[in-house]
Parts: C-alpha cells; structure tokens; sequence
C-alpha cells in the first residue's frame, strides 16, 4: 500500500485516483468509478467528489489486480 500526501486538508475521489497513479485521466477515474471498481475504507464508492481526508484507504479492482493507496 502507499501512501499519498496532499497539501490540503482535503481532496476529491477523482483528484486522488489520478494523484496516487491509480487512474490515467479524469476520465479513466469517472470509468472507474461507474464500474464500481473503486472502494473507499471498505465500502463501495461512486461518486467522483466524495472528500477524503488524511488516513482514508482507497482500493481500485484493476485488471492488473487490486491497487491500495492511503491519504496521506
């Protein structure tokens, strides 16, 4: 698992997915989430402007396997 600092107190499910390399685009991450490939502390997310906040765990289903990354 990483760890991915940011520089606010926040930030939104679809920065994130890009920011931690675990989504390619906006788009790639918009397509992410309507698959519902993305889970945030364990529970299914879709929503792309969900805030997180330091010590959320967000998990992505690719085909290449599961992908971790915590805010940091």
């Amino acid at each position: 698992m990483s760890s991915v600092p940011i520089s606010d107190d926040s930030i939104r499910l679809g920065q994130f997915l890009k920011l931690a390399d675990l989504a390619d685009s906006g788009a790639h991450a918009r397509a992410l989430l309507d698959e519902g490939a993305v889970t945030v502390n364990g529970e299914d997310e879709n929503r792309r402007g969900r805030q997180l906040v330091k010590g959320d765990v967000v998990e992505v289903d690719l085909p290449a396997g599961y992908k971790e990354a915590t805010v940091a």
